[in-house]
């Protein structure tokens, strides 16, 4: 697979089952469903939109119990939670260590890799330590800045 490649979920839906479980966990049915969804997740959904697709596979699934699998699932280190605009968080089924673009315009959030970002050399650091690099490229995506391109 090649660096940017887009990677599915990490474990397989019944690996998740398992893992809820020794985690003491419950797996219902809707958990089994949101598992499923995500493994197949190609993007960098919120719970509002996880939420919406898994209603019209399963009316009456709750929003609660979206965020509360999505923060189980962070917390077991199967999703990384984003939270690159303001008053919004996106969970990355990708846990492989990337950064990411992102479109100004219609907010469209995709995986980069920067190779040795961890060794950019930045200024104003002194007296900190910085534990991780998270690099958001903004800008606008291809059919963004084809439609507010002036026609020629």
């Amino acid at each position: 697979m090649s660096r940017l490649a887009k990677v599915a979920f990490v474990r397989q839906p019944a690996e998740l089952t398992v893992a809820f479980r020794a985690k003491g966990l419950k797996v219902t049915p809707q958990r089994q469903l949101l598992f499923r969804l995500l493994h197949g997740h190609e993007g960098h959904p919120t719970a509002e939109g996880l939420f919406a697709e898994a209603s019209e596979q399963m009316p009456g699934i709750s929003l609660r119990t979206v965020y509360q699998t999505l923060n189980d699932l962070a917390a077991m280190g199967e999703l990384q939670v984003l939270h690159i605009t303001p008053g919004t968080s996106r969970f990355d089924p990708n846990v492989e260590s990337h950064h990411h673009a992102k479109c100004v315009s219609c907010g469209q959030l995709r995986d980069i890799h920067v190779p040795q970002a961890q060794q950019l050399e930045v200024v104003g650091l002194h007296d900190f330590h910085p534990s991780h690099t998270s690099v958001v490229v903004n800008g606008l995506c291809t059919p963004c800045a084809t439609a507010t391109d002036p026609i020629q």
